[in-house]
C-alpha cells in the first residue's frame, strides 16, 4: 500500500525550485509557497501551479483571476518558510512592488511571471491551475532549491 508518508518520502528526492505565488483581491494581498510550478507552453505562453485545496490564500487569489509567481533566490529560504505558514499578514515586513496584475512582486527574487487564470482542475488534494502569461521579468542569481524536505542551493 502506498501511504502518504511513503509517497512524500520518495517524491522528496526530486529537487525542485521554490516559488511564492501572490495575488491581490479586494480584501488584501495573499501568497503561499509553491514548489509545484512549471512552464507549460511556449505558444501561447502558459504556466501551471498546484495550490493545495487547504490553502487559505488561494481562494482569494483565484477570485481575482490573476496571480504572480515569484521565483526565489538562495537567500530567501526564510521567506519561503514564512509564506508556507497560515498567518494573517504574510507581507508584514516584506518588500515588494506591484506588477501589471497588481499582484505583489517580492523584491530580490530571480524572476516574476504574472498570469491570468485560464483553467482550474480539481485533482486529489490540490488544484491544477493554468495561467496565460501576461508579463515577466528576470535577474541573475542562484535559485533556492527544495530537496529531501530541506532548502538548499547548487554547490
Amino acid at each position: 500500500m502506498i501511504t502518504p508518508d511513503k509517497f512524500k518520502e520518495v517524491v522528496s528526492h526530486f529537487a525542485t525550485g521554490v516559488t511564492i505565488v501572490t495575488g491581490t483581491y479586494e480584501d488584501g494581498d495573499f501568497g503561499f509557497t509553491c514548489q509545484t510550478f512549471l512552464s507549460l507552453s511556449l505558444d501561447p505562453p502558459l504556466i501551471a501551479i498546484a495550490p493545495s485545496k487547504s490553502s487559505k490564500s488561494w481562494p482569494h487569489i483565484q477570485k481575482s483571476g490573476l496571480f504572480a509567481v515569484n521565483v526565489l533566490a538562495t537567500d530567501q529560504a526564510e521567506l519561503a518558510n514564512s509564506f508556507a505558514r497560515s498567518v494573517p499578514d504574510k507581507f508584514n515586513g516584506v518588500k515588494f512592488t506591484r506588477g501589471i496584475t497588481k499582484s505583489p512582486l517580492v523584491l530580490g527574487c530571480l524572476g516574476y511571471i504574472e498570469a491570468e487564470i485560464t483553467k482550474q482542475f480539481e485533482v486529489g488534494d490540490h488544484f491544477i491551475v493554468i495561467g496565460k502569461v501576461v508579463d515577466l521579468f528576470r535577474q541573475e542569481g542562484e535559485p533556492l532549491l527544495y530537496f529531501k524536505t530541506k532548502f538548499g542551493k547548487f554547490i
